[in-house]
């Protein structure tokens, strides 16, 4: 499912118009994005929590030369499901 399927199943499940669903659901995600950037977690109980984990930088190699490269650190985001969300897949 992507951004404008999920719309449209908002939408249809709320009976919105589609431009109200695609607003919830861009406003949804905006606060999800903003709490990960400053460092929160997003627990939504039953579904699972969204929340960032921070790399080690390291070393690699280039598979072509064999050189080392240096990796930077970065931060991910991490997502572990709910329960519920877990028990209705099974």
């Amino acid at each position: 499912m992507n951004k404008m399927e999920l719309i449209t199943a908002v939408a249809d499940d709320v009976d919105l118009p589609r431009a109200k669903a695609a607003e919830v659901v861009e406003a949804v995600l905006a606060v999800i994005g903003h709490a990960l950037k400053q460092d929160n977690e997003v627990r939504l109980v039953g579904f699972g929590t969204f929340a960032t984990a921070k790399r080690k930088p390291g070393t690699g190699r280039n598979p072509r030369t064999g050189e080392e490269i240096a990796i930077p650190g970065s931060v991910s985001v991490k997502f572990k499901p709910g329960k519920l969300l877990k028990e209705s897949l099974n």
